[in-house]
């Protein structure tokens, strides 16, 4: 058999109406990778890899069953749907489980105009070597790097199609090109280290390697001599980079699986005042160029623009096909999925409204504070809300940055500080989650 995702989907649906499922759907796809590592000038790593993985899931009446394979023979797909069929016969049932109506699936986005898949020429594996050494020297060229612990290049083309025998049927290519530094400066216990790195689905769009590098080796000089910074309460600034992690947890209370569950620190919330009047979360699924656009969803729905807050009220939840049943309402088109498992409520493209002023400008007016560029770890209570999280990155004095910080811990309740976020302007606009640096009052730090 031909390894077309399509015709694999469609020869899955097939196989498992012959075996006696009542109903099914299938997802295949088709990919292809390639990644270079190199380290002290020289090729490290060098990985290519291809392969297919194909997934079925089959009902009958409302119990299911879900099988998955590397292997799309013939005889693989017949014994993977008697399986399912066998599976979903000791399942238990589910009232809320099934495909989409059919008047459900409407015409998806064209493809096309989302621009998911880069037409030029595949990178050849020494294009992306000489990337990744380029990267790597302007790491070491900057003044400090006492290293480089690591400079990769990547390439990857994936095919998608999913099928069900509802009678959708559709697919599309995705490609990604990406780029990533880790320098360390320091010696010993001393030794801070940072990165930097970027991933577009064009090549053309990819980020310059030196300015890569440079920014790498530049932000780990910048953490040297670190210390703990004071305890007590001060303004803190979420840096661009990880500010999203906010939002984050915002759109994981707002999961319809979670809401149905009862253990979001959201679920009764809705139609409340969540953000600062004036912000508003949208998410949008048909921007080109951007790694979580999508045409259709995991459910064959058509995915679409829509508010989730809106002038700082929230105004619905993030919604699959089983999540939409069991709250009495209408799926958002958000289903995600692999191959061995079921859908789940994803968000796709996500932007927060942006605020007027720069970085620069909110530490100037911060006073005494701290600008958070890392955390690790994560204590968060999903039924409170409550959050506690490590961080490093810089204290400010009197507006300005006076030194790098290390080994505190930030805490509040995400409920209060998100209603108290001040956004700056600074959102790399490119990326699938377009959030800015973002500023909170009156946070509670531990450090010394």
């Amino acid at each position: 058999m031909t390894q077309d995702p399509a015709r694999l989907a469609h020869a899955l649906i097939d196989a498992a109406q012959k075996a006696g499922a009542d109903a099914a759907d299938a997802l295949a796809t088709s990919g292809r990778s390639v990644s270079i590592d190199v380290l002290d000038g020289a090729l490290e790593q060098a990985e290519r890899s291809e392969g297919i993985d194909i997934g079925l899931r089959v009902f009958l009446g409302q119990r299911s069953a879900i099988v998955s394979s590397s292997d799309a023979s013939d005889a693989t797909i017949a014994t993977m749907a008697e399986r399912a069929v066998a599976m979903a016969r000791e399942a238990p049932e589910d009232a809320f489980a099934g495909l989409a109506d059919p008047d459900q699936l409407t015409t998806a986005t064209d493809v096309a105009a989302l621009e998911l898949s880069d037409p030029s020429a595949e990178p050849t594996a020494e294009a992306l070597k000489a990337d990744a050494l380029a990267v790597e020297a302007a790491a070491h060229a900057v003044d400090g790097v006492t290293q480089v612990q690591g400079a990769a290049a990547g390439y990857g083309v994936t095919d998608i199609h999913l099928a069900a025998s509802n009678g959708f049927s559709a697919g599309y290519r995705r490609t990604s090109r990406s780029l990533s530094c880790v320098a360390i400066a320091g010696e010993g216990t001393g030794m801070e280290r940072d990165y930097d790195g970027d991933a577009r689905t064009f090549q053309s769009d990819l980020r310059d390697a030196i300015e890569i590098g440079r920014m790498a080796g530049e932000r780990a000089v910048a953490r040297l001599d670190a210390r703990k910074p004071q305890t007590g309460h001060f303004p803190v600034l979420f840096d661009e980079r990880i500010s999203s992690s906010l939002i984050g947890h915002l759109l994981a209370a707002a999961n319809g699986a979670s809401v149905a569950r009862g253990s979001s620190w959201l679920k009764d919330a809705l139609g409340e005042q969540v953000l600062p009047a004036g912000l508003s979360v949208m998410e949008d699924p048909h921007r080109p160029r951007v790694s979580g656009s999508r045409p259709f969803d995991a459910e064959g729905l058509p995915t679409a623009k829509r508010a989730i807050i809106e002038d700082g009220v929230l105004t619905g939840w993030t919604l699959d096909l089983a999540s939409a049943r069991k709250l009495g309402l209408t799926s958002t088109g958000n289903a995600a999925r692999g191959v061995s498992s079921g859908p789940s409520p994803s968000n796709w493209n996500i932007e927060l409204t942006l605020g007027r002023s720069s970085r620069d400008d909110m530490i100037k007016d911060m006073g005494t504070g701290l600008l958070v560029t890392s955390m690790i770890g994560a204590t968060i209570n999903p039924n409170t809300g409550d959050y506690s999280r490590g961080a490093s990155g810089f204290w400010i004095e009197k507006g300005e940055i006076a030194y790098p910080v290390n080994e505190c811990t930030v805490a509040g309740n995400l409920r209060d500080m998100l209603s108290r976020i001040q956004p700056a302007n600074d959102a790399r606009p490119w990326l699938s989650r377009v959030v800015p640096s973002l500023m909170i009052d009156g946070l509670t730090l531990a450090g010394q």
